[in-house]
Formats: structure tokens, C-alpha cells, sequence
């Protein structure tokens, strides 16, 4: 239990150090380390605990960490990933929070975040694309996302209420 313990901190640290840009930024190495290489969930499970991480407050990145390292070693286990994943942004703000204002107002700073942008909005997609792939089995499932997507492009409903109606969809049309 121990060393599955100092693995989840190791994997979930390694995520939080290598991935810039935030949670979504982070479902593309999560899924790859997760998934791919320790094995420790399958694709469905993986996407379960995403769309709870979403739907929960607070950070997805974070969120998924806790409820990965909970399904894998329990209370410790959550606690671990956690700290893993928030232990880099937490140490580099700690030490570059001096320097911070001065290298925000730098027109090479500014260039450099630019340059990032489209990086991770190709990350972003590539979540979505992902999950999309694990999310969207059948015609049900598609005619779902595409309701939803379609109502949050014309009328920007509270995010709260398309969870809410995915979630009731879901119900109705998966009983089982």
C-alpha cells in the first residue's frame, strides 16, 4: 500500500510539474498516465471520474487527482494524488511570487503566454476529443452532447443546468 501510495504522489506530482495551462491542459497527460501506462483504470472509468471532476467545485485537475488517488488507496490515497498534482504550481508560486508583477509586465513575457495559447487550446481539444471518443457510444449519447451543445451556443445557459439536463438525459435514456 505504501508504494502504491508514493506512486500515486509521484504520478499526480510528474502531472502538476509537466503540464502548463491548468485542469483541462492536464486530462491528455492524466489519461496517458493513468490509463496508459499504470493501468490503474480503464477508459469508461477514466471518463466517469472527469465528469464528476467537472461537475464538482473547484479545479477539474484537482478534483480528478482526489477522486483517482480515493478509487485507487482510499482517504490516503486521495490525499497523496492531491498534494501531487498542486505541489508544483504551490512551490513555483512560492518562489517566483516576488518576481511575479515585474516578469507579467515584460513585452517578452507577454509574447511567450501568447505563444502558449494555441498549445493549449490544441490540449484542450485534444481532451475533448478523447473523451468525446469514450463519451459518445451510440446515437443516444451523441444526440445528448449535440442538444446540449447546441443550447449552450444559442442561449449560454448556467453551465449547472446543461450538467443537470445531461444528467437527467442520461436517466431517461440509460435506466439501467
Amino acid at each position: 500500500m505504501a508504494a502504491l501510495l508514493l506512486l500515486l504522489y509521484w504520478t499526480f506530482l510528474k502531472i502538476g510539474l509537466f503540464t502548463i495551462g491548468g485542469g483541462y491542459a492536464m486530462i491528455p497527460l492524466m489519461e496517458a498516465e493513468i490509463i496508459a501506462r499504470q493501468g490503474w483504470l480503464t477508459a469508461p472509468e477514466f471518463l466517469d471520474i472527469i465528469a464528476v471532476a467537472e461537475m464538482t467545485p473547484g479545479p477539474v485537475s484537482i478534483n480528478a487527482a482526489t477522486f483517482v488517488g480515493y478509487r485507487l488507496a482510499g482517504i490516503g490515497g486521495s490525499l497523496l494524488a492531491t498534494l501531487g498534482v498542486v505541489t508544483p504550481s504551490l512551490v513555483l508560486l512560492l518562489l517566483l511570487s516576488r518576481f511575479l508583477m515585474r516578469f507579467i509586465r515584460d513585452p517578452r513575457a507577454e509574447r511567450f503566454l501568447k505563444g502558449l495559447r494555441p498549445a493549449l487550446i490544441a490540449l484542450i481539444m485534444l481532451a475533448a476529443y478523447n473523451l468525446g471518443r469514450a463519451a459518445l457510444v451510440d446515437t443516444t449519447t451523441i444526440a445528448i452532447a449535440a442538444a446540449v451543445l447546441v443550447v449552450s451556443i444559442l442561449r449560454k445557459p448556467n453551465p449547472l443546468y446543461l450538467i443537470g439536463a445531461g444528467a437527467l438525459l442520461g436517466l431517461i435514456f440509460f435506466p439501467y
